[in-house]
C-alpha cells in the first residue's frame, strides 16, 4: 500500500493533493521548504471545514486565524534558517482524552466541559517539541469506555465509510479523521483496544506500543498505566514510525517508562526478511465472530506469504475465559477506582454514563486476593506468550470480533449468536495483546460485501516493536489500494 504519487520537485499541489501525501513526505517538503507551513495547515484546517461537520471527528478546534498564525510563525523560524523537528508543521489533533495545555480536555465526559489543562501530557510536550501545531483535539467516549466513540458534550463520531456505522473507540475522532485526510498522522491510546478496533474500523493503521515504550503522565496513576498506553495511528506504517519516534523513550515522572533504542522511521529502512505467524483466529471457537471476519484475515495472511512470512493454526493450552475475566479485574481496579471520586459526589455520579457506574461499582466489591490472583494469571499468560515466541515471530488475530455496527447501537448485545455480557466483552481478542505488555499493530484486511472495513492485529514480543512494525510495512507492501476513505 503505497502513498499517492507525489507532486513533481517543482510543483505545487492543490490542496487536496496535500491532504493526501504522508506525514514524512510532508515534514520533509517543509524542511526542504518545496511546501511553507501556512500552505499545509491551510490544506488540512479547508479539509476539515468541508469534511468534519458529516463525521464529527474533530472537537475543540482552536481558531482557524490563531493557527495560521502559528503557521506563518514556523515559516519565518524556517525562513530564518532556524531548525525543524521531526514533526515541524504538521497539524495535529490530539485525542481528548490526553492533556492540552491551554486547549479544552473533556474526557468526553460533561463534568469536564469545560476544563482546560495547565500542563500537556508527556508525550503532548514531546509533539510540541518536534514543531508540531496542535489544532484541536479528537473525539472520544466518555472516558474512553467503550469502543463505540460517542459522548453527551459532543456528539457521536460517525465511521469514515458509512455515517450510519460506529468509528469504533476510543480513538474514534482519530482514526476518522486520518482515513478522510482530515490529519496527516494522529495519536491515541489503548486499553482494550482501543488503538486497534478504531483503526480497524476506517481502514488505517493503529499501533499499540510496548508497555511502558510511551511514557504515561503526568496525571496517570502507576497501576493504570500497567495496562493502559499511549501510542501513534497512520494511513501507513511509516507515519506511524515518525509519530512513535517523538512519543517513546523514557520520562522520569514515568516509573514505568523504558528507553527506546534507536529511531524506529530508520529503522524500517532495513525490510523485514520474513518469518512465522501464529495464527489464532477464534482460538478454537472460544470467540463468537461475525462471520466473514476470519475469512478477510487469513487471506490477509495468504498475503503475508508473498512477504516470506509463513502462518499456521494454533491454539495455545489456555483458560481462556479465566484470562478473561483477570482482564476485567484488573480494568475494573484501574479505571473503576479511578471514576470513584466522581461516584462518590452525587451530582457528578448522575452525569456519568451506566458503563462508568458498572465500573465502578464492580470495582467496589473486589477483595484484595481476587486482584491478586488476576495478576497471577496475567504473569502465566505473559509466559505463555513467551514460550509462543520462542517458535513464532508474530501472533495474529482479529482486530474485533464484529464488523462495525450501527452508531445508534451503544454495543452489541449479541456476537455470532452468543450474548454478550458487558460492555466490553465484543472485544475481548483486543485483551491478549494488553494482558501480556505486547506490541500490536493493527493492519487493514479489506472489506466484507457489505463494504464494512475489518483489520488483524499483528502481536510481537514485549519491546519487540521495531520488528511488528517492519513486518507491517511488509505486508503494506503487498496491498493493491492506499488506505483511507477519500
Amino acid at each position: 500500500m503505497t502513498a499517492m504519487r507525489p507532486a513533481t520537485k517543482h510543483a505545487v499541489p492543490a490542496a487536496g493533493e496535500i491532504c493526501r501525501l504522508s506525514a514524512v513526505e510532508l515534514a520533509d517538503r517543509i524542511r526542504r521548504r518545496q511546501l511553507s507551513v501556512r500552505e499545509v495547515v491551510a490544506a488540512f484546517l479547508d479539509r476539515i471545514e468541508a469534511v468534519n461537520p458529516q463525521v464529527n471527528a474533530i472537537v475543540s478546534l482552536r481558531d482557524p486565524a490563531d493557527i495560521l498564525a502559528e503557521a506563518d510563525t514556523a515559516d519565518a523560524h524556517l525562513a530564518r534558517g532556524g531548525e525543524a523537528g521531526s514533526l515541524f508543521g504538521l497539524p495535529i489533533a490530539i485525542k481528548d482524552l490526553a492533556l492540552t495545555k491551554g486547549l479544552r480536555t473533556t474526557f468526553g465526559s460533561p463534568i469536564f466541559a469545560d476544563f482546560v489543562p495547565a500542563e500537556d501530557d508527556f508525550f503532548v510536550e514531546r509533539v510540541r517539541k518536534a514543531g508540531a501545531i496542535i489544532i484541536g483535539k479528537t473525539n472520544v467516549p466518555e472516558f474512553g469506555l467503550g469502543s463505540n466513540t460517542y459522548n453527551s458534550v459532543f456528539g457521536p463520531t460517525l465511521n469514515a465509510f458509512d455515517p450510519a456505522l460506529t468509528a469504533g473507540g476510543s480513538s474514534g475522532g482519530a482514526a476518522v479523521a486520518l482515513a478522510l485526510d482530515m490529519l496527516p498522522v494522529a495519536d491515541g491510546s489503548d486499553f482494550g483496544g482501543s488503538l486497534r478496533n478504531p483503526a480497524a474500523y476506517n481502514n488505517v493503521y493503529g499501533f499499540r506500543p510496548s508497555q511502558g515504550l510511551v511514557p504515561a503522565g503526568p496525571d496517570i496513576d502507576v497501576f493504570h498505566a500497567q495496562m493502559g498506553v499511549e501510542g501513534p495511528m497512520g494511513r501507513n506504517v511509516r507515519d506511524i514510525a515518525l509519530l512513535l519516534d517523538e512519543q517513546a523513550g523514557y520520562h522520569p515522572r514515568a516509573p514505568l517508562s523504558h528507553h527506546k533504542q534507536g529511531s524506529f522511521l530508520q529503522g524500517l529502512q532495513t525490510p523485514a526478511v520474513g518469518g512465522r505467524i501464529a495464527w489464532l483466529g477464534d482460538l478454537g471457537g472460544h470467540l463468537p465472530v461475525e462471520p466473514g471476519i476470519l475469512d478477510l484475515c487469513e487471506a490477509a495472511l495468504g498475503r503475508f506469504a508473498g512477504a516470506s512470512f509463513q502462518s499456521e493454526a494454533l491454539v495455545p493450552d489456555v483458560d481462556f475465559e479465566a484470562l478473561w475475566q483477570a482482564f476485567v479485574t484488573l480494568r475494573q481496579a484501574s479505571s473503576g477506582c479511578a471514576l470513584k471520586a466522581h461516584y462518590d459526589d452525587p451530582a457528578k455520579r448522575q452525569l456519568l454514563k451506566p458503563e462508568a457506574v458498572w465500573e465502578v461499582e464492580q470495582a467496589l466489591r473486589l477483595t484484595a486476593p481476587q486482584v491478586h490472583a488476576a495478576t497471577v494469571r496475567r504473569s502465566s499468560w505473559h509466559k505463555t506468550l513467551l514460550s509462543l515466541f520462542e517458535r513464532f515471530d508474530l501472533v495474529a488475530l482479529p482486530s474485533a470480533q464484529v464488523f462495525p455496527f450501527a452508531v445508534s447501537t451503544h454495543w452489541p448485545s449479541q456476537v455470532a449468536g452468543r450474548d454478550v455480557d458487558s460492555y466490553h466483552r465484543w472485544m475481548q481478542v483486543s485483551a491478549f495483546a494488553t494482558l501480556g505488555g505486547c506490541p500490536a499493530l493493527n493492519v487493514p484486511v479489506g472489506f466484507d460485501g457489505k463494504d464494512r472495513p475489518m483489520g488483524m492485529q499483528l502481536i510481537g514480543r514485549p519491546r519487540g516493536d521495531l520488528a511488528v512494525l517492519k513486518a507491517g510495512a511488509a505486508y503494506e507492501a503487498t496491498l493493491p489500494l492506499q488506505v483511507g476513505a477519500s
